[in-house]
This record gives structure tokens, C-alpha cells and sequence, in this order.
């Protein structure tokens, strides 16, 4: 999707050069890959000149929401404090990082 998004509109040809080199992806598995994504409506495609040219159909900002909100589901029990808890916990934050969070957290309190 990262290459969809960057790029759009883009061909399958290039988004295969994309990701074979980034991610080491025969062209193949990219192409069930995007044929996956159109299948569950998260790209779009139309035919030009016997190439297929594939578009989001939803914004990176909104697919972050959804796989967000979906891992918080399946593994907090849709909890938000457990699952900030986790990661504060399990990651090395830098000073900055740190006060970021102080400041939303207070913006949250009102």
C-alpha cells in the first residue's frame, strides 16, 4: 500500500520494480498480492492499453485507524491503556518521545 500511496496512480509493472527490490518479492506474489487488495476494496484498478493502473481506494491515515483499532481489538480486548501500557513498557523512548506523550496525554485530560 506504502507504494500505492506514494506513487498514484501506478501501474502492476511498477509497483512490482518497487517492492522486488524492497522487499525481495517475486513478481508473482506482488501480483496476488494487489489482486487481494482490490478484492477487499482497498485498491482500485481500471485497464489502460493492456496494463493494469491500481489506485487507493482509502487514505493511508484511514487504514492506520482500522489496523489499529483491529490489533487493539484482537489482542487488548479493544483496551486503550493496556495497549499504550505495552508499548511504553517494551520501547526505548527518547526524552522527546516522552514529553510528546505527556503533552497528549494532558490535551486528553482537557
Amino acid at each position: 500500500m506504502n507504494a500505492v500511496w506514494e506513487g498514484e496512480p501506478l501501474t502492476a509493472q511498477e509497483v512490482i520494480t518497487h517492492l522486488e527490490h524492497q522487499e525481495s518479492w517475486a513478481p508473482a506474489t506482488i501480483k496476488t498480492m494487489l489482486h487481494r487488495l482490490v478484492k477487499k476494496n482497498v485498491l482500485t484498478y481500471e485497464a489502460q492499453n493492456n496494463k493494469y493502473v491500481y489506485r487507493s481506494r482509502i487514505s493511508r491515515n484511514d487504514c492506520v485507524k482500522q489496523a489499529g483499532r483491529s490489533f487493539m481489538d484482537r489482542f487488548f480486548g479493544g483496551e486503550t491503556a493496556p495497549l499504550l501500557a505495552h508499548f511504553v513498557k517494551s520501547s526505548q523512548l527518547s526524552s522527546d518521545e516522552i514529553a510528546q506523550l505527556r503533552k497528549l496525554l494532558k490535551e486528553k485530560e482537557g
